[in-house]
């Protein structure tokens, strides 16, 4: 098992990277070239800048039983696909059972934003200390579950 993270701008890295030193796990941070990273733990792959190169890059790294971090449904579905475990940041596992749903969403908010009439939809809230916690707690809970 290997953890591949979505690093652009993930605000869990650091929790990810802790946990995953404590079971004596590789992480890859993958990253475009507009975001710098350093790691004493992890490996860190920068790949150039390009509407989702991070994203393939990704992809095409993880394997079955692996898990991937992301915040990018898209990520997440292919992931799956490859019979990986997926987690958001916010700490919630993506699923097969879930997946659809949340593509759907995703696809719904689009429809939204680039309607005519204007529709503001809210950002995302700022992070805190609670959300740290929280996707700690799940993503030890998913670690586990990885290695049954």
């Amino acid at each position: 098992m290997k953890i591949y993270v979505d690093a652009d701008a993930c605000p869990v890295v650091r929790i990810v990277e802790k946990i995953a030193k404590e079971n004596k796990i590789e992480v890859c941070l993958l990253c475009d070239t507009n975001h710098v990273l350093q790691s004493d733990y992890s490996q860190i792959k920068i790949i150039g800048a390009g509407a989702d190169a991070v994203d393939f890059a990704l992809i095409n790294l993880c394997k079955s039983g692996d898990i991937v971090v992301t915040q990018d449904y898209g990520v997440a579905a292919m992931a799956l696909g490859k019979a990986a475990y997926a987690i958001h940041q916010s700490g919630r596992w993506y699923t097969n059972d879930n997946i659809d749903q949340l593509l759907m969403e995703r696809h719904m908010a689009k429809a939204a934003r680039r309607a005519k009439s204007k529709n503001h939809l809210s950002g995302p809230k700022k992070r805190t200390i609670e959300d740290d916690k929280h996707f700690e707690e799940s993503f030890r809970k998913l670690m586990i579950h990885a290695g049954e």
